[in-house]
Parts: structure tokens; C-alpha cells; sequence
């Protein structure tokens, strides 16, 4: 139930936070982020607490800053458009570097900026130190609805397929001389994007058959998922969660 895929963020390594079950990982970082949201904007020492947490468990996570600033670049548009916000926002007016923007798009620009930085860092430590499969097992084992979890399964297992596929057909189209990469062989590209699906289409029957010739029932076999998380692993991934609460109940109440 996982061997054979790639793990594009995973970071391997042998630490305590990588050991930890993954469904503890889950509600610790999910708590962390209501936490984090639920953080006045105005407080901005509050920000600069959680960042520090972020850093804590990345140090003992043995994952470097750098991995997270590289990655965290997938935010950037939508830190483009929270610099906007000053300008376009309504209300008082404060200057700053000679210009005159909104004090409330200030502070709006601000909230995104920081509050969806740390969301990207918390989920970015997350699939950093839990596998795929191993996520789709600890939700599975937080009871997220049976639904969900085949989704995503088989979305897990179909994008390998897609991508095997797309990299052997790419293979034979080059190898017979033919490479359409401008407007005018868009027909040719469409014809492989419609070959594509159809070899798609039938490598994924023969996964799901695979699937249920070794057990799988619509959950992960019960063989495979373990006895879960013990009281121990609750305790210790509940720091992070108790002290952002911590933080945002303080920021709260000042």
C-alpha cells in the first residue's frame, strides 16, 4: 500500500518527530494552524512566537530552514496580492516611506502574509516528516470519512500511474523523431493526451484489481495500519499544539 511512489516533499531522515504516528502529526498540526488563525492581527509578537515553534520542531525534525524557505515559495502570489491591500484599502491613512496608504489594509496585508506563512510552514513540516501513504493512514485512523481516504488513495496511486505512463509515451515519441513542442502541432500533442488517457484508464483498472487481490476493502487492510499512537506519542506532540494555544490566549486577553 505505498511502495513504489515518490515522495516529493518527504525529507528521509531519523528523528523523533519522523517517528511519531501520523495521526498525532495531523491534530498537532491542525490545532497549531486554528491557533495561529485565531490570533489577533494586531499582536504581532504572537507571529513571532509561533515562528520560533515552527523553527523548535524543524531543528529537532532535522529539516533546515532552507528546505522551508524554498518551499514555502508556493505562497508568493498570494503574497503579491496582499501587498496590494494597503493601497486599495478604506479607512484612516497612515504614511509610510512617503507614500500614503490604508492603516486597516496595512493590517490586512499583514494577516495574510502571516498567518498563511506559518499554515504553509506547519503543512510543509508535516509532509516533510510523513510519507503519503502514511497520511492517508493516519487520517484514516482519525476516522476521516471512507470517502475521502479512497479519493485520495487512488488519486495517490493514479498520478504515479499517469506520470509513468506520460514518461513512456514521451520516451516513444522521441525515440521515433517526433517532438511537438510548438502551436502548430497541437494536433499531434492532443492525440498523445488522448492516447494517455486510455493507457491511463486501463493501468488504473489493473491497479484497483492489484488493490483488491491483496485486501482492500475500501480501508487500509487493518494488517498494514498498526495499533496506532500510544498515550506517550499524544503527550509528546501535544506540546506544540498547548503552547500555541498558550500564545493565542494571551495575544487574545492583552
Amino acid at each position: 500500500m505505498g511502495a513504489g511512489h515518490s515522495h516529493a516533499l518527504y525529507v528521509h531522515r531519523a528523528s523523533p518527530v519522523h517517528a511519531l504516528p501520523p495521526e498525532v502529526k495531523i491534530v498537532a498540526s491542525v490545532l497549531f494552524t486554528v491557533a495561529v488563525v485565531a490570533t489577533p492581527r494586531e499582536a504581532i509578537w504572537a507571529f513571532g512566537a509561533y515562528l520560533l515553534v515552527i523553527v523548535a520542531v524543524a531543528a529537532v525534525a532535522r529539516i533546515g530552514l532552507g528546505w522551508l524557505a524554498l518551499r514555502s515559495l508556493i505562497e508568493l502570489p498570494f503574497i503579491l496580492l496582499a501587498f496590494a491591500l494597503p493601497f486599495l484599502g478604506t479607512g484612516e491613512k497612515v504614511d509610510v516611506l512617503g507614500m500614503s496608504v490604508s492603516q486597516d489594509g496595512l493590517y490586512g496585508a499583514w494577516n495574510i502574509i502571516a498567518k498563511g506563512t506559518l499554515g504553509v510552514l506547519s503543512s510543509l513540516l508535516l509532509a516533510g516528516t510523513t510519507t503519503p501513504r502514511d497520511l492517508l493512514l493516519g487520517l484514516d485512523r482519525l476516522r476521516c470519512p471512507q470517502l475521502v481516504t479512497q479519493i485520495a488513495t487512488f488519486m495517490l496511486r493514479y498520478l504515479d500511474v499517469l506520470a509513468e505512463e506520460a514518461r513512456r509515451m514521451r520516451v516513444a515519441q522521441r525515440s521515433r523523431g517526433y517532438d511537438p513542442r510548438f502551436l502548430w502541432q497541437i494536433k499531434g500533442f492532443a492525440t498523445g493526451v488522448g492516447a494517455l488517457f486510455l493507457r491511463a484508464f486501463e493501468r488504473g483498472e489493473r491497479v484497483y484489481l492489484a488493490m483488491v487481490s491483496r485486501g482492500y476493502e475500501g480501508r487500509i487492510p487493518l494488517a498494514l495500519t498498526g495499533t496506532g499512537a500510544t498515550a506517550g506519542q499524544w503527550a509528546a506532540a501535544a506540546g506544540v499544539p498547548v503552547v500555541a494555544a498558550a500564545i493565542a490566549t494571551i495575544a487574545l486577553v492583552r
